[in-house]
């Protein structure tokens, strides 16, 4: 619990005597009657609130870091007071403004720090200061702000030990489990930042023999070497180990020693203390000699092992400088100046060491608490507060200040502690001053008072005040001291100057020569002396600062460079007339300066070019653009007129909006780019003018098929049977005059590749090979290949793509004939594979139909003769029935050639030219509708009629036609005529009516040539109902010949 402390204020009037000085060791002491000391107590004024402030910092912080802010965290005023910093530099600065409170260029160093050193480990290390908060607007007065800064310790400090070899001795005899300390690192910095841990690395030789453990010692970390083996000094007598100590900051810091170990003979016992700490008390000021204390150890062994020698261990340089020990008998005494202010505890280990050949050490803690004496007088400190300064001791004070004003901030302070430092502080002297305490957070030891006015100061009567101050502390005998402080009444300026005109307006051109008088203004003062003298002076907007400059003397405001309006085109100049009292006052005015434009300005375009894109067949007179431009003038200066520079007539612009049209509707195959200049003319005199280049990008529209370059639609190419899987077979390529996606071309197989023998790159436009060849794949594949882009919408060609599947082309005038049967195919209709494989498969149909029909027809022909026979029995006519006749007028006669030429292969017939029958012109019309030519094979062969299989409607009964030619009323086939040979493979019985049947020869029914026309059955053209309608069977039809599609038969007449 805090012991209140008592504080006399001892008022000395001036008309008492001076007080009889009683000399003592500290200063000046004063001997006061105890009346008068209980008189001072009823008169000590009551202290004022004030705000504690603390603050954390860690240490070593850069300049200007901010450390708080007074006005932010603690809810002081912001506006309209002066914050001062009183106490804390040079470690500190303080904002005037806003009380933020700053680093400086002196770096707080925690462990330089005078309050920081030599303090009990685990004391927070604090930073005082103190901040004065005046009112600049009631002009009251300051408050005093007391605050601590905790200084908060960073890992800048790396623990090292006191040498960098540490030599250890150790008896080899000594036991398994022994311990042995090791001196101590050090470690500048506190708390978690200090000394963490130890850590030993040994070799081979030594791993097993040692080991390290950390004890805690009194909030030290003690390291102890631990021997874990038997020692022998005969087979190693030293050891070098590595001890290394590392602190607990992050990143941690660490560093290393060499622990030299030693192996010695026997030595059984090591001293022991009697205690292991010894506590005493030095009174500060104790004579050299005086005794402090004794330590003591005690050894069992005998002779040299039992003798003792005391040392200090890691003891701190003041503690040796301060204290002696004695070596033989442990006795500590003072051998310097001892003072409890500088430092209070004397903490250090003392070390016993035995005289044997192998020394054992103990090691014990000895704590030295200083007490004060009252040996310091008070000590007043007279400084400045808030707007008032000191210099020389003197103070100036302005005469109208309010009652209570502070003039001084007066700190008393004692170095002792206890009663000796309750000090009691007062004014002495009949004058309008008193002290009133500035703070309640400060110790008996340390107060400060606020030295204020009492009454109103008046300059006329009183210019000057000397005030003392006495202060005196409690101790016995009692100290005291006193400090002075001149004040110096000022006298006061109360008249501001004042313009004859508050608001003064210009007109000034720009471009003007600088050192032109701009504008003159004119103040005066009330006041006298020196109070009415004038000074004049601008406090220009940050835009005009640097550009105007005005007489102190006589307020000529002239401009000191040239003005350019289109930077800025009016300025506001504040004018202030300060007179030279003190405090100065002043009075203002506003000076408004209008600058004039002139044509100084070239048209300006936006950019320095400009670059626009189209679409192509966009129609004439679009907008393609728009340009900006702009004038730094005013008025008829900055009106602007443009036009195209190099007019062709292919652009145009329009004035006020900037848009560029086109004359022309665009095409970007023939031209992509267009180039010309801009003019811009403003109204100036003379008008200026300025230029830039415009391009005009077309881009492109999908406007353009593929074209195909390659391959030619009349080109082919060999495809063996033994071609590869995989294998390109062709490769189809294709341009577009387009650009971009417009000209990325897709390949497809539209047609043509019913087997699916063939795939096409998409991208490549390569023709691979995806199926084995077989037989009926042979022959020549026509692959309509779609080549697309990629425009919207999309635009293709097609090409056509011959793969000729075959061992050879050894019958080229075969592949030609199928090319030029290709280029008259529709696209739609397929031409692929081997036209003779599906011919091979239609011959072996029209084989089995042919023979089938042989049969059915013979045994008509049967039936037919049978029925017919009997009817001539019973017929009535000129002639008999059954009667054989010497000539069958209508057998066709058989031909050597044309039965030659039925067998021979691949040979074509010539074709006959064509006899025109002496018929009437009925019989001509149907010839030329029949479409039948008379043949001859050969000279005395009765003329042939070659006529068509398929007959078209409406054709004339050819029976009836050739009935009015014929000697006989009817016709009999007989087996030896040569209709019934083997070049007539069908035979038809005929009607009752003389009606003319042809059937087809053989020798037609096939043909070398190709064609891709399959073969069809003809239905009959006239129903088998209609009179006089002969029988016909119908038969597959082969594709278009020379000859196919007719039936050969010979004609009498």
């Amino acid at each position: 619990m805090r012991r209140r402390k008592t504080v006399l204020l001892i008022l000395e009037p001036a008309r008492m005597g001076p007080l009889r000085p009683s000399p003592g060791p500290g200063g000046q002491r004063l001997l006061l009657p105890p009346l008068l000391l209980a008189l001072l107590l009823l008169l000590a004024p009551s202290a004022s609130h004030t705000t504690q402030v603390v603050y954390k910092v860690p240490e070593e912080q850069p300049p200007n870091t901010l450390i708080g802010s007074l006005a932010a965290d603690y809810g002081l005023p912001d506006v309209g007071h002066l914050y001062k910093l009183e106490v804390g530099a040079p470690y500190l600065r303080v904002d005037g403004k806003t009380g933020d409170i700053f680093t400086t260029e002196t770096s707080i160093d925690r462990e330089g720090l005078r309050e920081c050193q030599n303090q009990i480990s685990g004391s927070p290390c604090i930073l005082e200061f103190e901040v004065s908060i005046t009112d600049l607007v009631q002009n009251g007065s300051p408050r005093l702000l007391e605050g601590q800064i905790e200084v908060q310790d960073i890992n800048d400090n790396t623990p090292n030990f006191a040498s960098p070899v540490i030599t250890l001795a150790i008896p080899e005899n000594t036991n398994i489990g022994s311990l042995f300390p090791i001196p101590l690192a050090t470690d500048r910095d506190a708390g978690p930042n200090g000394v963490a841990s130890y850590e030993l690395q040994a070799g081979p030789e030594a791993q097993e023999l040692f080991g390290l453990q950390v004890a805690e010692d009194q909030e030290e970390k003690q390291p102890q070497l631990i021997v874990m083996g038997n020692l022998d000094r005969e087979r190693w007598d030293s050891y070098d180990l590595t001890i290394k100590v590392q602190d607990g900051g992050s990143p941690p810091r660490a560093s290393s020693a060499l622990l030299r170990v030693t192996v010695l003979d026997t030595n059984d016992n090591a001293p022991k203390f009697e205690r292991p700490t010894y506590e005493a008390e030095l009174s500060e000021n104790s004579p050299i000699g005086h005794s402090v204390i004794q330590v003591k150890a005690n050894d069992s062994d005998q002779g040299a092992n039992a003798e003792i020698d005391y040392t200090f261990h890691q003891a701190p340089e003041v503690v040796r400088r301060l204290l002696r020990l004695d070596r033989n008998t442990g006795l500590i005494t003072v051998q310097g100046p001892v003072d409890r202010e500088d430092l209070s505890t004397l903490r250090f280990s003392v070390l016993a060491k035995d005289r044997g050949a192998n020394p054992k050490s103990a090691r014990a803690q000895v704590v030295v608490t200083v007490k004060d004496m009252n040996d310091n007088a008070p000590t007043i400190e007279i400084r400045g507060i808030g707007l008032v300064t000191h210099q020389d001791g003197m103070a100036n004070i302005s005469e109208d200040v309010a009652e209570e004003t502070a003039v001084a901030l007066v700190q008393v302070s004692d170095r002792d502690e206890g009663e000796n430092a309750a000090v009691t502080c007062v004014v002495a002297g009949d004058v309008p001053f008193q002290l009133r305490q500035a703070s309640e957070t400060g110790s008996d030891s340390k107060k400060k008072y606020f030295l204020q006015t009492t009454t109103p100061l008046d300059y006329e009567k009183v210019k000057d005040y000397t005030i003392e101050i006495v202060a005196v502390d409690s101790g016995n005998p009692p100290l005291s001291s006193t400090n002075s402080l001149k004040v110096q009444v000022v006298d006061v300026n109360d008249n501001a100057p004042v313009f004859t005109q508050s608001i003064t307006e210009v007109a000034f051109p720009e471009n003007n020569k600088p050192g032109e008088v701009v504008a003159e203004v004119t103040a005066s003062d009330a006041d006298s002396g020196s109070n009415a003298e004038l000074v004049y002076s601008l406090e220009p907007e940050p835009a005009a600062q640097g550009l105007f400059t005005i007489s102190p003397e006589n307020g000529e405001i002239r401009v000191k460079t040239s003005l350019d309006r289109e930077q800025r085109d009016s300025y506001e100049l504040k004018v202030v007339a300060a007179d030279r009292g003190s405090p100065s006052l002043q009075g203002t005015a506003t000076v408004l300066v209008n600058v004039l434009d002139c044509n100084d300005n070239d048209p300006k375009f936006m950019l320095s070019g400009y670059n626009f894109s189209v679409m192509e067949n966009m129609p004439a007179l679009s907008p393609v653009g728009m340009v900006t431009v702009i004038d730094g003038d005013k008025g008829e200066n900055a009106r602007v007129q443009l036009s195209v520079e190099q007019d062709n007539g292919d652009f145009v612009i329009q004035n006020g909006t900037g848009t560029i049209l086109s004359s022309l509707s665009f095409d970007r195959e023939q031209q992509s780019t267009y180039t010309f200049q801009l003019k811009a003319v403003d109204g100036g005199v003379p008008p200026r003018s300025a230029y830039v280049g415009v391009t005009i990008n077309v881009l492109d529209e999908n406007d353009n098929a593929p074209f195909i370059t390659a391959p030619s639609n009349t080109s082919h190419r060999l495809l063996t049977p033994q071609t590869r899987l995989g294998e390109t077979v062709s490769q189809v390529t294709a341009e577009d005059i387009d650009s971009g996606i417009n000209a990325e071309l897709t390949y497809s197989i539209a047609g043509g590749n019913p087997y699916g023998l063939f795939q096409i790159g998409s991208h490549s436009g390569a023709i691979t090979l995806e199926k084995e060849i077989e037989r009926r794949h042979h022959g020549l594949h026509r692959l309509v290949v779609k080549v697309s882009d990629r425009g919207k919408p999309p635009r293709y060609g097609t090409a056509l793509v011959h793969l000729y599947v075959n061992e050879t082309l050894a019958n080229r005038t075969l592949l030609e004939t199928l090319l030029v049967h290709s280029l008259d195919t529709p696209l739609d209709i397929d031409i692929a594979g081997d036209p003779e494989y599906e011919r091979s498969k239609q011959r072996g149909n029209i084989l089995f139909g042919v023979v089938a029909g042989v049969v059915a027809v013979a045994l008509l022909i049967a039936l037919a003769v049978l029925v017919r026979y009997c009817r001539q029995r019973e017929a009535k006519s000129g002639y008999q029935a059954g009667k054989k006749e010497t000539k069958d007028l209508y057998a066709p006669k058989p031909s050597g050639k044309a039965a030659k030429g039925s067998k021979s292969k691949g040979k074509k017939s010539k074709s006959p030219k064509p006899v025109k029958p002496v018929e009437d012109e009925d019989d001509t019309g149907l010839q030329k509708s029949l479409k039948f030519n008379l043949m001859s094979d050969a000279p005395g062969d009765s003329p042939r009629i070659h006529l068509p299989l398929n007959y078209p409607p409406g054709s004339p009964d050819l029976g009836r036609h050739y009935r009015s030619n014929s000697p006989l009323p009817s016709i009999q086939l007989q087996p030896q005529s040569p209709s019934a040979s083997k070049k007539h493979q069908v035979v038809q019985d005929l009607p009752p009516a003389n009606t003319f049947v042809g059937t087809g020869d053989t020798t037609s029914t096939g043909s070398e040539q190709y064609s891709d026309y399959s073969y069809r059955t003809n239905p009959p053209k006239y129903p088998s109902k209609q009179v006089g309608q002969p029988f016909r069977l119908s038969t597959p039809q082969p594709p278009p010949h020379p000859y196919h599609g007719a039936i050969w038969t010979e004609v009498w007449e």
